[in-house]
């Protein structure tokens, strides 16, 4: 049967209402700037490809750094006035954005389908876990923002300046949307970046939304080489949350480090699933079908499997029929007018899976051995459709020191295998990348696991089953390089952006402090 994208699917359907939707932000299909309250037509358009089959989806309206030094300043005014309300005025706001937000549901996950190339199933996730994620906070931030210090009542207070918001292209709501709206019911104005590569059309839309119920947010899009100083090391702002690489998470932490300035960044790690001593094969086979979702393009996706040799039979048995299985293709395009019954669509760019193909062939060059080695042109696609942002998955055994897979996360469908002999080698295999956000151990004797697991530099540390990255009550964090600053989740996050009593001390990963809260 031949597959098609319902007509209400596509990109033009979904950009046209949205862009009637919304009109103050876009115009001609191009979003604005959200400066000082007011969507502005600056910035250099550049186009904006949707993964999904290499047309031009949008256009990104790049401004400078004065641009975008002007915006960080009006920013801090806002801050001022929006710091004095209430909490209630705030939570009726931030709830009033939801509640929009939640009317256009539908468009806003098929905008993730088109910009970052997520299916429908996930994408709707993403929309969902945001809204529902906020409305948990509304009930519950009032609560956190009052302590009891040395016996005596204490409410926490905003920042001195607006939170900025540097977040990597996967996750626009459920992450960074989310995020603001929190930052927002603590009192604070709140900055975002664009990200470069996709969620721009995503991100004006839900702003667009935010502004109308009131709320002091600022939307900004540029280049993160021209934009990285007024949005890090300005004065008025106040903190900063960044999601992104330990790269660039790197640089903006060194342009910190003489400034004090509160600071939540998460960086990736290589998360790790270690098998000892294991026999539950059926319960594994579903956590690593689900695994592959979204191309393994999340921070808590899992890409490294640490076995022990006599296990190895059994978990290639287990393994390669998931990994053999796995459907992938236009996030879109069914039968029936159907949403497609994927694991995951393109990965983000042609260019992020040009460069995995190098990392496999790198280290194929330097002896891993293929296991599994999948075709893109198996993929479920339309006739004739541009296919170069698409990857198959592919498995590695005995990746070798010498390439960068052993090493750091690939961030899209490429698994590697260790295998190991002894307890002491699996937990140095587990510890390849300098810290990580979340880990794994599969091990019939739980309390043995959770023994091993105290060894694992990894934040959250899974016994038979994935960690998530979590949120409301959960707290989440990395360890090593894979994270710097202020934990988040729950009373976590609220507190990251609130000044509590004199010589706090936040749980996080700072240098010289290390305060870990239960996971």
């Amino acid at each position: 049967m031949t597959l098609r994208v319902p007509d209400h699917r596509t990109a033009s359907a979904v950009l046209s209402r949205v862009t009637a939707a919304v009109p103050e932000a876009i115009g001609d299909g191009v979003p604005h700037n959200l400066i000082d309250g007011d969507w502005r037509a600056v910035g250099t358009p550049a186009p904006q490809v949707t993964p999904v089959d290499g047309t031009i989806f949008s256009q990104l309206p790049k401004i400078d750094a004065d641009t975008a030094q002007h915006a960080v300043r009006a920013a801090s005014r806002a801050h001022v006035s929006w710091a004095r309300t209430t909490y209630d005025e705030r939570r009726e706001a931030v709830l009033a954005a939801v509640e929009a937000m939640a009317g256009v549901r539908d468009d806003l996950a098929l905008l993730l389908a088109w910009e970052i190339g997520k299916p429908w199933k996930l994408a709707c996730a993403d929309v969902d876990r945001c809204l529902d994620g906020v409305r948990w906070y509304a009930e519950n931030t009032e609560q956190m923002l009052n302590q009891d210090v040395e016996g005596a009542p204490f409410k926490r207070q905003p920042l001195p300046g607006p939170v900025s918001n540097i977040a990597s292209w996967n996750y626009p709501m459920s992450v960074l949307v989310h995020a603001e709206l929190v930052q927002l019911l603590a009192g604070n104005a709140v900055i975002a970046k664009t990200p470069t590569q996709g969620g721009a059309v995503t991100l004006t839309v839900a702003h667009a939304l935010m502004a109308r119920a009131g709320l002091p947010a600022t939307l900004l899009s540029g280049d993160g080489s021209s934009l990285s100083d007024p949005l890090v090391r300005s004065p008025e702002v106040g903190a900063l949350a960044f999601v992104g690489g330990r790269s660039n998470g790197g640089k903006i932490a060194a342009q910190l480090v003489d400034t004090g300035k509160r600071h939540m960044l998460e960086q990736e790690g290589l998360n790790t699933w270690g098998l000892w001593e294991f026999s539950d094969w059926d319960g594994l086979s579903a956590h690593l079908r689900k695994g592959f979702e979204y191309a393994k393009q999340r921070c808590t996706a899992y890409p490294r499997f640490v076995v022990q040799r006599k296990l190895m039979d059994k978990f290639l048995a287990t393994y390669l029929p998931v990994v053999q299985s796995v459907r992938f293709g236009h996030p879109l395009a069914g039968e029936n007018d159907e949403p497609p019954a994927l694991d995951f669509g393109p990965l983000i760019s042609a260019a992020k899976a040009t460069e995995l193909e190098g990392r496999v062939a790198e280290a194929l060059r330097h002896g891993a051995v293929p296991l599994h080695h999948g075709d893109r042109a198996h993929g479920h696609y339309l006739e004739g459709q541009d296919v170069s942002a698409y990857a198959a998955p592919v498995t590695l055994l005995a990746p070798p020191g010498a390439s960068r897979l052993m090493h750091e996360e690939p961030f899209g469908p490429v698994d590697t295998i260790v295998v190991v002999d002894t307890e002491a080698e699996l937990l140095a295999q587990m510890n390849a990348s300098n810290g990580a956000l979340v880990a794994t151990l599969s091990c019939d004797d739980e309390a043995f696991a959770a023994e091993l697991s105290e060894h694992v530099q990894a934040f959250k540390v899974g016994i038979n089953k994935p960690r998530s990255r979590g949120d409301r009550d959960e707290p989440f964090g990395g360890r090593g390089a894979s994270w710097k600053g202020a934990f988040v989740g729950g009373r976590h996050l609220v507190h990251a952006v609130t000044q509590g009593p004199p010589g706090e001390q936040l749980y996080g990963n700072f240098p010289g402090h290390h305060r870990y809260p239960q996971t």
